[in-house]
């Protein structure tokens, strides 16, 4: 079993790069973000997503209880697993969002996760999935010794699809694959490579998929 409070020490170290990714991420996903929406981050980590969100309340969840001090005043933590989201009732969450996670699952757990994710979600709510496409990241994918399954823009959604919730947007190429990179992060830059249809080097995949009626 995976220490991640030592995967955060070793594998996953704190990189000012990412706040500055994650501030225009969110810029780019705020039509997909109702302001007055209540948000639920998975594996939040650092919570360079969920600090940094526009939402009215946000929730962050993790193994690693790093999460209890990344997260800013406004974002209400837990440390657990995503198979087990007790700590929200039915039908309470307007969107989920995870970043790089459930490659770190078992398939039995991923489903058990998206069980979880589905009754939490009200309905009309989103899933948004920011992921490593195996498709155009194989090469180093397996870099990371917790990395269990692999998943592709067309075996992603499907996954997703089986649990009931249903796919609606799916880029296969969103962002490069990792963040190591010693490239300096340049705003204007990062604004326009989202924006393009281009993306060299894209190495990860966002799904967004909507809970319909029940």
């Amino acid at each position: 079993m995976t220490d991640w409070n030592q995967y955060y020490r070793t594998r996953f170290q704190p990189d000012p790069r990412r706040v500055k990714v994650w501030k225009l991420i969110c810029d780019w996903l705020r039509s997909e973000i109702p302001a007055d929406a209540t948000v639920l981050e998975l594996g939040a980590g650092y919570c360079d997503f969920i600090n940094n969100v526009g939402a009215r309340r946000k929730l962050a969840l993790d193994m690693s209880d790093t999460v209890r001090t990344a997260a800013g005043k406004d974002v209400e933590t837990h440390v657990g697993s995503c198979t087990n989201l007790s700590f929200s009732g039915d039908a309470t969450i307007d969107v989920v969002f995870a970043s790089n996670l459930f490659e770190h699952l078992t398939l039995a757990e991923f489903r058990q996760a998206l069980g979880e994710i589905r009754r939490v979600l009200k309905r009309g709510g989103k899933l948004i999935v920011v992921q490593p496409n195996f498709r155009y990241s194989y090469r180093d994918y397996y870099d990371d010794y917790t990395h269990v399954m692999a998943y592709t823009d067309l075996s992603l959604p499907d996954v997703i699809a089986e649990a009931g919730l249903e796919p609606v947007r799916v880029l296969p190429r969103f962002m490069p694959f990792s963040m190591k990179s010693r490239l300096p992060v340049i705003a204007p830059l990062i604004w326009l490579y989202l924006r393009s249809p281009f993306k060299p080097a894209a190495g990860q995949m966002l799904v967004i998929a909507r809970k319909g009626g029940d």
